[in-house]
């Protein structure tokens, strides 16, 4: 009798196609059941395993129990339910093994505290929500011309941040509560994609020297309004304004002030009204990163000075934004170092409780391979304001660059925590998952800050098309994703170098001869995008080579991929140790500690992996 036979005879073919049958409605039937019942996600996912568990046992039990038409028969007795017994077990764990150590999501390099807080609208999160939490919507406006959204967006955010330093009291990231301007969604989906348990949203009518503020406090659970209120009032009121909302807002919620916002909640920034006007609208341009605009803010900041000159708050923005200027658009970084080292330095002895002035010096240290330098300008940045999501957003960059990889990444979870939809945050954490192998992570929080509209979204997405086999996208993407950045490189030869990097040898080639011709002409500073594009086409040593001396005009577009598998054959060379010396690295290495690849041979000489 041959094993077919054998297996026809016992109807094993038959019991596996029924319990197939089975499985698949009851999997049906319980991923429509289980989401109804608020089951949690693994719920379903245990449910899925279990059921595909059975079917070797079904099978092993239809073997070793023959069904004949007098009932069941077991074939060998003690033996054979000995054997199921082991079967099962073995079965079981290793199905239990690959859920929880075989999932990308379990393994031990792949963080995964950003993967709940980088859903912002398709994954709702399980775990309670803070009732003393909220989120703060940009208010309408209301003004007879509606050309005062720049003033109505102000309102929103000075609120938001004034709330944002109350201890007591879990407030959602300006760029995410402000991610939903302009539409109607429900609150109740606002508050589960924000967990926050309480919304303040509001209008702004500003006609002349009069504004009328209009706010109300809701409940996301079930649309309960808590509180509402008009204020009127001149422009010369705006911070008494914002003041007695953000004092109804904290009385209505109970939580406790400490310190000096026992006495105050919103500083008054500046007592002129004109210079507060242009500081908005300076700051709308900053928080949209609109980089081709960044010499309409600067001159709309530096009027503001001219009329208030001791405006702390202008001083620190005008910093700020000449510190990332010359990421977005030709900018002379002298020019920039010394328009951030003066007014960061005036707004640092104006208002000491400042973070803002401290991260824009440390952004142009970095820029500069001052990474030591850096480091401590951030740390007292994040020394005054833990919650500072910028701030925050570039330590972590800052962290990476300097190679503490994994200390970088949990930093953005922690800003992702309380600011989901940021999309830079979420374009560095979706590459710190396709870097670590768990593309499923990666491709959903880049596919976020796509979304979002984040201009130089495509350096990320080039990866998720290229992972697809959709080369020709992944090209185009990273082509954008160059483009929308100061890359020091004409359009049609960034286009060659996405090619380059993504397409055959000829194309690979072709850039190669590209650079080669870039580098003849001796530029200063080198694109560090160029560098980025020999590190992807496996050309180690030119990109070292390129690397070295002064700082390249994107440090950040290379650095970051050093620390990735793109970047080993990078970071093995044997003057690779000279280059982070000169580059600051060492420096860093030897007063914080061994980054995550590279062991210390003696102070400033680290060898890496």
């Amino acid at each position: 009798m041959t094993f077919f036979t054998e297996l026809t005879r016992r109807k094993v073919f038959k019991i596996g196609g029924a319990y197939l049958v089975v499985a698949w409605l009851a999997v049906q039937a319980a991923s429509i059941g289980f989401p109804a019942f608020d089951a949690p996600p693994w719920a379903l996912r245990i449910f899925i395993l279990v059921a595909l568990l059975g079917f070797p046992i079904a099978l092993v039990f239809a073997w070793a129990f023959e069904l004949t038409p007098d009932g069941v028969k077991p074939e060998s007795g003690a033996r054979s339910t000995r054997a199921i017994l082991l079967t099962a077990a073995v079965l079981t764990a290793l199905a239990f093994l690959w859920y929880f150590r075989g999932q990308p999501s379990y393994r031990a390099d792949t963080p995964t505290a950003a993967h709940v807080a980088a859903t912002p609208a398709a994954a709702v999160s399980t775990a309670p929500v803070n009732q003393k939490s909220i989120a703060v919507l940009p208010f309408t406006d209301l003004s007879p011309t509606h050309d005062q959204e720049y003033f109505s967006d102000g309102m929103s955010e000075e609120l938001l941040n004034a709330l944002a330093k109350v201890k007591d009291l879990k407030v959602a990231g300006r760029t995410s509560s402000f991610s939903f301007k302009g539409k109607n969604d429900d609150l109740r989906t606002i508050g589960k994609t924000l967990s926050v348990a309480n919304i303040l949203e509001g209008s702004v009518r500003k006609q002349g020297e009069k504004v009328r503020i209009t706010a109300q406090l809701i409940q996301t659970e079930d649309g309960f309004h808590l509180w509402s209120e008009s204020y009127d009032g001149d422009l010369s009121d705006v911070f008494e304004l914002q003041e007695r909302i953000a004092r109804a807002i904290t009385g209505k919620l109970e939580v406790i002030l400490q310190g000096d916002q026992q006495q105050r909640l919103v500083p008054v920034a500046t007592g002129n009204p004109e210079a507060y006007a242009l500081y908005l609208q300076a700051s709308g341009i900053f928080n949209r990163r609109e980089g081709p605009r960044f010499p309409d803010a600067v001159a709309q900041l530096e009027q503001a000075l001219k009329l208030d000159p001791n405006f702390a708050r202008a001083h620190s923005r005008l910093a700020v934004i000449a510190a990332i200027a010359p990421t977005y658009l030709v900018y002379d970084w002298p020019a920039a170092t010394a328009i951030v080292e003066e007014h960061a330095r005036k707004a640092a002895q104006l208002d000491p409780t400042l973070a803002e002035p401290y991260a824009a010096q440390a952004q142009v240290y970095t820029g500069q391979r001052r990474l030591l330098e850096a480091r401590r300008q951030f740390e007292r940045a994040i020394a005054l304001d833990p919650d500072d999501t910028t701030a925050a957003f570039w330590y972590a960059t800052n962290l990476i660059l300097s190679g503490y990889t994994r200390e970088g990444y949990k930093v953005i979870d922690r800003v992702l925590d309380v600011d989901p939809m940021l999309p830079t945050a979420l374009l560095w954490r979706g590459l710190g998952y396709v870097y670590a192998g768990d593309n499923v992570n990666g491709e959903r929080l880049l596919q976020r800050a796509a979304d979002a509209k984040l201009a130089f979204a495509g350096l990320g997405m080039s990866f998720v098309a290229s992972a697809h086999h959709r080369q020709t996208e992944a090209i185009e993407q990273l082509a954008a994703g160059f483009n929308a950045l100061h890359t020091g490189l004409p359009v049609q030869s960034t286009q060659l170098l996405a090619r380059g990097i993504l397409d055959d040898e000829p194309a690979r080639l072709a850039a190669l001869a590209m650079i080669d011709d870039y580098l003849k002409t001796k530029p200063q500073p080198v694109s560090g995008f160029v560098i980025y594009g020999l590190m992807r086409m496996h050309e180690p040593a030119r990109a070292l080579a390129a690397a070295q001396g002064v700082p390249s005009g994107n440090d950040a577009g290379f650095l970051s991929l050093l620390w990735s598998p793109y970047g080993r054959e990078f970071r093995v060379l044997p003057q690779f140790s000279e280059f982070a010396r000169q580059a600051g690295l060492a420096a860093v290495w030897d007063r914080y500690g061994e980054p995550d690849h590279c062991h210390r041979r003696a102070p400033g000489d680290y060898v890496c992996e």
